[in-house]
C-alpha cells in the first residue's frame, strides 16, 4: 500500500468509525488514533529527492464557500487564505522546490462585487506590508506577475518595493499572479517579439519556443511540473496556458483556507507515483 492509498484508507476508516459510534469514548478512540497517525505520517513521509517537482503552481480555489459554510463574508474566507498562502509557502521552502507560484488574483475577477474586489486589493496591500520582511529574512524571493497597470499608484509602489527587497534572494522563488490570465500572458510576449521583429532587432525566424518561453511572465523559469487545484473542481481557468503543457494535474477536495502541508504532501506523493512522459511513450 502506498502512502497516498494510506491516506485514503484512513479517512475511510476513520468515517466508518465516527458513523457506528457516538460515545465519548468512541470519540476519544479516534482522536488518539488520528494523533497516532499524524505521528506515523511525520515519521514516514519521506519524498524521493531525486524527483521532486522543481515548479509547483497552485489555483487557490474554495475561499467562498468555506466562508458560506461557516455563514461569514466572503471576505474573511479571504483572510484566511492568506494562512494557507503561509503555509504552502513554508511547505516549498521546507523541501527546497525551486518555484511557487500562486494564483491570487486572475484577470476576471474584476467583474465580482466592486465590495469583495476593494475587500481584496486591501488585503493584497496589507499582506505585502505584513509578509515581505519575512520573505526576505527567509531568502525568498517575490514576483508579483500579471497586469499590474491596473492596480492602484500606491498598490504598485508597494509591489515595486517588496519585488526590490527579495530581488537578490537565492531561495525559493515565490510568484504571486494577480490580475494575470494565460492568454493575457500570452499576448503580451507576442507583443514584445513583433516589437522586436518591426525594429529589425529580431528576425522571424529567430523565434523559437524557447525565445518566447523567455518573453512570458516567468521568464527563464522552469516550466510548471505540478499543478494543484483545490475545492475539487477540475479546470485550469486560464492560468499558465505555456507554462503548464506538460504538468502533472492534481485536484485536491480540500478548499484552500483549509489546506496545509498534509494537503500539500498528498500532492507530492501523487506527483511522484506518476510517470512523465512528456509527449512520449
Amino acid at each position: 500500500m502506498t502512502m497516498l492509498d494510506f491516506f485514503h484508507f484512513f479517512r475511510k476508516t476513520c468515517a466508518n468509525i465516527a458513523c457506528q459510534f457516538h460515545s465519548c469514548l468512541s470519540y476519544d478512540i479516534v482522536t488518539t488514533i488520528f494523533i497516532l497517525f499524524i505521528i506515523l505520517v511525520s515519521e514516514s513521509v519521506n519524498f524521493d529527492p531525486q524527483n521532486m517537482p522543481k515548479h509547483v503552481a497552485i489555483i487557490m480555489d474554495g475561499n467562498g464557500r468555506w466562508t458560506k459554510q461557516k455563514g461569514k463574508l466572503r471576505i474573511f474566507g479571504h483572510q484566511n487564505g492568506v494562512k494557507a498562502v503561509r503555509s504552502a509557502v513554508s511547505f516549498a521552502a521546507k523541501y527546497q522546490i525551486k518555484v511557487l507560484t500562486l494564483y491570487a488574483f486572475s484577470s476576471e475577477n474584476w467583474s465580482r462585487p466592486e465590495t469583495e474586489v476593494s475587500a481584496l486589493m486591501t488585503l493584497f496591500m496589507k499582506a505585502l506590508d505584513s509578509e515581505v520582511k519575512k520573505l526576505h529574512k527567509n531568502n525568498i524571493r517575490l514576483n508579483i506577475i500579471g497586469d499590474k497597470s491596473a492596480f492602484s499608484e500606491s498598490l504598485q509602489k508597494r509591489i515595486a518595493e517588496s519585488e526590490k527587497l527579495t530581488e537578490n534572494n537565492t531561495g525559493l522563488i515565490l510568484n504571486i499572479a494577480a490580475n494575470y490570465g494565460g492568454y493575457w500572458d500570452i499576448v503580451q510576449a507576442t507583443q514584445k517579439l513583433a516589437l522586436q521583429v518591426k525594429e529589425n532587432q529580431l528576425d522571424i525566424a529567430q523565434i523559437t519556443p524557447e525565445l518566447f518561453q523567455q518573453h512570458l511572465v516567468t521568464e527563464a523559469q522552469p516550466q510548471v511540473d505540478l499543478l494543484i487545484r483545490t475545492s475539487g473542481e477540475q479546470r485550469i481557468s486560464n492560468f499558465l496556458l505555456w507554462q503548464i503543457a506538460y504538468a502533472e494535474l492534481f485536484f485536491s477536495p480540500v478548499l484552500w483556507p483549509d489546506f496545509n502541508e498534509d494537503s500539500f504532501s498528498e500532492a507530492i506523493l501523487a506527483y511522484q507515483q506518476r510517470e512523465r512522459r512528456f509527449g512520449g511513450c
